[in-house]
């Protein structure tokens, strides 16, 4: 069982994917909020399938699947975990994880459209594994870390380097405009993955081979990550930590850097999280 929500931009509703096939589980569950994956609602989600699974209202495959989790209270990124892009970047390797947010205004679903925003001149891409928060977390033990994960999902974590890097203050405002967090097409439960250190990412411009990576090369683990942040705040259920990029992004490209434009196509997947496809078109 993989979680989905599907339908208008703004009005969706949550669903289910089993053995490929979506169903409507509206009718049981309002939405997956931090209400619902504070309260167990992910093991009473299973026994209510497990008792009407052949009652589910399936759902059309041409309907928009938007994100798989309704707007979190946060979304953080790491930054430069993986050696490689660090290296890239010409950036030192981090020594403690680089914690950074994204706006959740960012968020939209798989397939939506990437907006290039107002005087923007390096739009750049990065596909990143991100985990889902399933309990209130806070000063977590390594140990205990991966009991407080709901799932994984798949995150395109959209990047203006100008107003990044070159616009003064945090990294926040080059990551954080409209469309710069498309997350999905489901959110994987634990049990789905078999090995969450051992996923292959990729991602094409065009067709052509941009990142190609695997999670096996992070510098700092997942159960590390949960438990470095829970640190310094808490993490609310349905927070979303999203682990960083592998090489190959448009900043790090010899001798020139090839930004996004319009009419582009970004296609990214991993390894048992699914894959999803933004067409690049500017802000209007």
């Amino acid at each position: 069982m993989k979680l989905i929500r599907f339908g208008e931009q703004g009005k969706e509703k949550p669903g289910v994917l089993i053995n490929e096939k979506r169903y409507d589980v509206s009718g049981f569950i309002r939405d997956y909020d931090e209400e619902f994956f504070g309260s167990g609602g992910i093991e009473k989600l299973k026994e209510y399938i497990k008792e009407n699974h052949d009652s589910l209202i399936p759902v059309n495959d041409e309907v928009r699947l938007g994100p798989p989790f309704a707007r979190p209270s946060k979304l953080l990124c790491i930054g430069l975990n993986y050696v490689d892009h660090a290296k890239e970047t010409n950036a030192p390797i981090p020594t403690e994880p680089i914690i950074f947010m994204k706006a959740t205004t960012a968020i939209v679903g798989p397939n939506d459209d990437l907006v290039i925003p107002r005087k923007s001149t390096k739009t750049d891409w990065e596909v990143e594994l991100a985990v889902v928060i399933g309990k209130k977390a806070s000063y977590v033990p390594e140990s205990e870390a991966s009991a407080y994960i709901a799932g994984y999902c798949l995150h395109n974590d959209y990047s203006e380097r100008s107003f990044q890097i070159e616009r003064g203050g945090q990294w926040v405002k080059g990551k954080s405009c409209d469309t710069f967090a498309p997350l999905g097409p489901f959110l994987a439960l634990p049990e789905e993955i078999e090995d969450i250190n051992n996923l292959r990412l990729w991602l094409t411009v065009n067709g052509k081979t941009m990142q190609e990576g695997n999670t096996s090369n992070l510098i700092f683990k997942i159960p590390f990550i949960v438990h470095y942040i829970s640190q310094f705040m808490t993490l609310l259920p349905g927070d979303v930590i999203t682990t960083g990029t592998p090489h190959g992004v448009a900043m790090g490209m010899k001798p020139q850097p090839q930004y996004l434009k319009a009419g582009d196509v970004v296609s990214l997947g991993i390894d048992g999280l699914g894959s999803s496809t933004q067409k690049v078109r500017n802000y209007q």
